[in-house]
């Protein structure tokens, strides 16, 4: 069993391949990686992402098979896990700065976080609380009010209420889980996120959709 944690040369993996390499325990090889082979050998695809929706659609599409690749992997019913922007390429379309088509592999759209709440600044950073809607066994044993690790100025608005499975309170709800068929995202950083992300990176390693 592998995981192909996909490398596209922004943002540092480093955090997200040890915690992905802890939880697998030795049973699953985790293999970080732009190569469109080890991603069609791989059982489960992780899809990360830093920085503007823009940079990271186009660096994904700049490697040479490497998109095709990961619609190939989901279009075979393995398992996909986006990770903060990598949650947002899921959508339909992204409208920070530009409008850049998404993956559409989530109906929605990406649109900038807009507090109610003068006080609360933009980006949202650092800790807040998961309300968790929906049911899947990713989220198995997380609750709500677990803890998590954000960072984004832009939030993913889906186009079905069904696929977003939990939210956060930053002045109005933002979307904090997405999922659909085969496919599971996070917009906060699992990795950073302690025993509530550690549990959701270990629950989608033993997922089978």
């Amino acid at each position: 069993m592998s995981v192909a944690l996909i490398d596209i040369g922004i943002g540092n993996l480093h955090s997200a391949e040890k915690a992905f390499v802890r939880m697998a325990e030795g049973r699953q090889r985790v293999h970080v990686t732009s190569d469109p082979e080890v991603v069609r050998r791989a059982d489960r695809i992780v899809l990360p992402g830093d920085g503007a929706f823009p940079a990271v659609r186009r660096a994904l599409a700049g490697v040479p098979g490497l998109e095709e690749s990961v619609l190939e992997a989901v279009r075979a019913g393995k398992p996909l896990f986006g990770i903060c922007v990598g949650m947002q390429l899921l959508a339909t379309v992204g409208h920070e700065y530009e409008t850049v088509e998404g993956l559409g592999l989530i109906p929605g759209e990406v649109v900038r976080i807009t507090p109610s709440d003068p006080a609360l600044k933009v980006p949202h950073m650092g800790w807040n609380d998961l309300v968790v809607t929906g049911a899947h066994p990713v989220l198995e044993g997380v609750a709500t009010g677990d803890h998590a690790y954000f960072v984004h100025s832009w939030q993913f608005r889906v186009a079905e209420p069904a696929h977003r499975l939990a939210w956060v309170d930053y002045g109005s709800e933002v979307t904090a889980i997405v999922g659909r068929d085969n496919v599971v995202a996070t917009q906060f950083h699992p990795e950073k996120s302690q025993s509530a992300g550690l549990r959701i990176i270990q629950n989608f390693l033993g997922w089978t959709p």
